[in-house]
């Protein structure tokens, strides 16, 4: 791709028809929001949202070494993913850093497919591609689907009388293929929200059809459209980590805080040495959040001082319209991280109060 094409995904006419704010994003013309931030975010908390997120990146990996592969390449252990369940995992370079942090489907016994991030997709097929075993396929597949995402309360509800899928039983981070709307889909007990939801991947001829019919399916239950911006807010108030901001190949996976993701006992896959060596000796730092006892809000790459002195900068800061709260993330050193302790951000070049929290800041209720 050349650098400065802007793609579109199949649904760019019918966001702008919505009232969507365009802009840049990953390479890709998103809408930001239609009615606005605030609104759109509330309205997934509370009821339902539907996002386009077919910026998003789908590879495959399939072959009769493609498990061995996928072990290699990724620091979850991809032997304890059955068929139809999905896991979410991270690309690892030498040093335990991120090359993606990606969800794995499992197709079949020696099939994969695999949502990367959007800015990503070209890195990470190259990566895969140059790191597999042989008698591994690895397939380019973005440009084959769309992927539409639905969260909140009651996602389900709306998307039932579209499918014969049985949602109510799939599981969290479980998919299943057959129709939807129409149209032959996956969909996948997903989502980047810290709600309850469901990501449908399709044929991109066919996302207008979908997207139509589940917002239609929607109207009596309140659902809304929306952007990235609240896509962003709801995503952090969940301590959903961003690629880009909250981790990339410059940090480890233990030091964003997914040693749950890192199963270091596996055996060998790329990195590996490197984390033992971290989990081994302790981290220095690790991915903290904070939330604002003073009035200001925390932005990205604002300063983050204790005691008068610079130790890191907010990574993902904002509102958090739920909560009613502002809030953050930053990579603290271990002494500094501790629930209670109290750190000054520095907004406008004066310092502002903030104290590290328990996250994620916000978990939803258990469904009944």
């Amino acid at each position: 791709m050349n650098d400065m094409e802007i793609r579109k995904t199949a649904l760019n006419t019918l966001h702008r028809q919505m009232g969507g704010r365009m802009i840049s994003f990953a390479g890709f013309e998103m809408p930001v929001q239609y009615e606005g931030p605030l609104p759109e975010h509330l309205g997934v908390r509370t009821r339902a949202g539907i996002f386009d997120v077919s910026h998003m990146g789908e590879l495959e990996v399939k072959g009769s070494n493609a498990q061995e592969s996928m072990q290699k390449l990724t620091c979850n252990d991809i032997r304890l993913l059955a068929v139809s369940q999905c896991q979410y995992s991270v690309l690892t370079t030498p040093k335990g850093a991120f090359i993606d942090d990606i969800v794995i489907y499992r197709m079949a016994q020696d099939h994969f497919f695999i949502c990367v991030n959007a800015a990503n997709q070209e890195k990470d097929f190259l990566w895969i591609r140059e790191n597999a075993y042989s008698n591994t396929e690895v397939n380019f597949r973005s440009d084959d689907f769309s992927q539409i995402s639905v969260q909140g309360p009651r996602a389900m509800e709306i998307l039932r009388p579209l499918t014969d899928i049985h949602l109510a039983e799939m599981k969290y981070y479980w998919f299943a293929r057959g129709a939807f709307a129409g149209v032959e889909a996956i969909v996948s007990r997903t989502g980047y929200t810290g709600e309850d939801g469901y990501e449908i991947y399709c044929d991109p001829s066919k996302a207008e059809s979908v997207w139509t019919q589940i917002m239609e399916s929607g109207k009596p239950f309140g659902l809304v459209a929306a952007g990235l911006a609240a896509r962003n807010t709801l995503r952090l108030e969940a301590k959903m980590l961003l690629y880009g901001n909250d981790m990339d190949e410059t940090t480890s996976v233990l030091e964003a805080g997914l040693g749950r993701i890192c199963k270091i006992d596996k055996g060998n896959f790329i990195g590996r040495e490197d984390l033992l060596r971290q989990s081994e000796s302790g981290i220095k730092r690790i991915l903290a959040g904070f939330e604002m006892i003073d009035r200001g809000i925390a932005r990205d790459h604002y300063p983050v001082e204790f005691n008068g002195e610079r130790i890191s900068a907010v990574t993902s800061g904002s509102p958090a319209p739920f909560l009613k709260k502002n809030i953050g993330l930053a990579y603290l050193p271990v002494s500094c991280s501790k629930v209670g302790m109290q750190l000054d951000i520095i907004i406008r070049e004066k310092p502002a109060k903030a104290q590290v929290v328990t996250t994620p800041f916000y978990r939803r209720a258990p469904s009944n």
